[in-house]
């Protein structure tokens, strides 16, 4: 599996942590060359680094573009750039409700959309967009977040649609309750870090928080030119929570 992407060039947004880096990392260390688009930095100094809003196309634009030039075209776009909101549907207002969609939506539509004419020129284009198991099971207090993700896995069914008459692969994943920064924030700034903790590995059936580096895989998987048959596909990366039933474990 190390050469697997050998001779490609990949594309992530919002790589500069989480699960963002963790597919930057895996996809480097499998061969391919990778461009990172973020508002910040990695700290890897191996990657191609251009600084993006993913909420301004002008900003998408330039960025993608001198990504592209730097990298010597486009293989692979991972679409993985987005904000968390908490709320019900009343708790949010109408700016904090576009916010999201800017970011988790419409920053997809931004990206690919500067991307595709790069990608149209591999052999071997796949996209893959970071959705979550939001998309499918209703969470309490997501609502904005929960319909910037169902949007996200229609969005990427009809982008499969669209493209694939192109040679041009689309997935995504849906990742669980992963352990990002933007989770442990969350959790830091709960009044009882502990107890809002064990609520979120207790509603996951493996019995613990999914890791950034699993969801990476199951990613590459996505991209990697020996899925070439693998396109309008969701996988789930969420310890069964979107399958399975199990009776509630004794609490400790």
């Amino acid at each position: 599996m190390a050469g697997e992407f050998e001779g490609l060039r990949a594309m992530v947004t919002g790589a500069s942590s989480g699960i963002g880096l963790s597919t930057a990392e895996l996809l480097a260390a499998r061969g391919a060359r990778v461009c990172v688009l973020d508002l910040v930095a990695p700290a890897e100094p191996s990657f191609v680094y251009q600084h993006a809003d993913v909420a301004d196309d002008a900003s998408v634009r330039q960025a993608v573009a001198a990504g592209v030039t730097e990298l010597g075209g486009l293989d692979i776009l991972v679409n993985n750039a987005g904000i968390g909101a908490q709320g019900t549907v009343e708790e949010n207002s109408d700016e904090e409700w576009r916010r999201i969609f800017e970011v988790n939506v419409f920053g997809i539509v931004r990206v690919t959309r500067a991307a595709l004419s790069a990608l149209r020129r591999s052999e071997n284009a796949s996209i893959v967009n970071t959705c979550s198991i939001a998309a499918t099971a209703g969470l309490i207090r997501r609502a904005a977040y929960s319909a910037t993700k169902g949007a996200v896995l229609s969005l990427t069914r009809a982008m499969a649609a669209d493209h694939i008459g192109e040679g041009i692969r689309v997935n995504c994943v849906n990742p669980g309750t992963v352990e990002t920064p933007w989770v442990t924030r969350l959790l830091d700034a709960a009044a009882d870090p502990a107890a809002e903790r064990a609520a979120l590995v207790q509603r996951q059936p493996h019995g613990r928080l999914v890791q950034p580096e699993e969801v990476a895989a199951a990613i590459a998987y996505l991209a990697s030119p020996l899925s070439s048959s693998t396109t309008g596909t969701a996988i789930e990366v969420d310890g069964g929570m979107a399958g399975l039933r199990l009776p509630p474990r004794p609490r400790s």
